[in-house]
């Protein structure tokens, strides 16, 4: 028998991990603020870079980006699953595959701790520690485009979410984990999986990595999509759809990159 009490429409917190008060009070705060004060904050953020960045630069990138079209098959790949959510029998698929990553016994509190670490990785602020990395030690112009590929790409998800307004898994299943603080707003695209993926795509494009070094780059994007299924934050299709997502604006930025430096 589970160890856990079957609480009907409300997801289970896994009571023996523990969070930092600090990182709690960071976390608490970031999801009590309504999404769409983040698209503001998010517009405004990248109003401002537009306006720190040079002019040249800025005309630089968006001729890059509107030369190429080689993005396409992406993007009605994203649609399609888009598309597929009012599909019953993909939800029912979605639903068991979800269980199947969330819903375990006997989970171990390092495991716990290690997948919510992770998820890190698939965050807005971590992206902003890099660019600050690339920017003060690497290079200025890659610093540039992570902030700008970031801001416009978190903006993008936040408007997509508005629009298709899936709920999260914990709102509308029964019995199933929520491991740390429960993210406010929409469940598709996600979020951090999508940053993941951008930021994989990009690096491995910039700094041309052989096949190993880009399958440790792509295995750390999806972990990243994996940790937000396990944390039951999301659906498999919203991890999905974040991967392709997260892809296309990385191979936009890639584009960009090759033609402007």
């Amino acid at each position: 028998m589970s160890k856990y009490k079957r609480i009907p429409n409300e997801a289970m917190s896994k009571p023996d991990l523990k969070v930092h008060w600090v990182w709690k009070k960071i976390i608490d705060f970031v999801s009590s603020v309504h999404y769409i004060y983040w698209v503001i904050l998010i517009t405004l953020l990248l109003t401002l870079s537009v306006k720190v960045i040079p002019s040249d630069m800025l005309s630089r990138f968006w001729q890059k980006i509107v030369e190429y079209k080689l993005l396409v098959g992406l993007i009605l790949v994203f649609c399609f699953i888009a598309i597929s959510l009012v599909w019953k029998k993909g939800q029912q698929i979605d639903v068991w595959a979800f269980k199947i990553i969330n819903v375990q016994d006997d989970h171990s509190p390092w495991v716990d701790r290690f997948m919510l670490a992770s998820t890190q990785l698939g965050n807005g602020i971590f992206a902003f520690i890099l660019a600050f990395f690339f920017y003060v030690k690497a290079d200025e112009l890659l610093a540039y485009e992570v902030v700008l590929g970031t801001l416009t790409l978190w903006l993008v998800v936040e408007l997509l979410k508005i629009m298709i307004r899936r709920k999260r898994p914990f709102k509308g299943l029964e019995d199933i984990r929520i491991v740390g603080s429960k993210a406010r707003g929409h469940s598709f695209p996600s979020g951090h999986t999508s940053q993941a993926f951008f930021m994989a795509t990009l690096l491995f494009q910039h700094y041309n990595f052989g096949l190993l070094s880009g399958l440790a780059l792509y295995a750390l994007a999806l972990l990243v999509g994996i940790t937000r299924i396990y944390l039951g934050m999301h659906y498999p299709r919203d991890v999905l759809g974040g991967s392709i997502l997260g892809t296309a604006w990385g191979l936009v930025g890639a584009i960009v990159n090759s033609y402007i430096r």
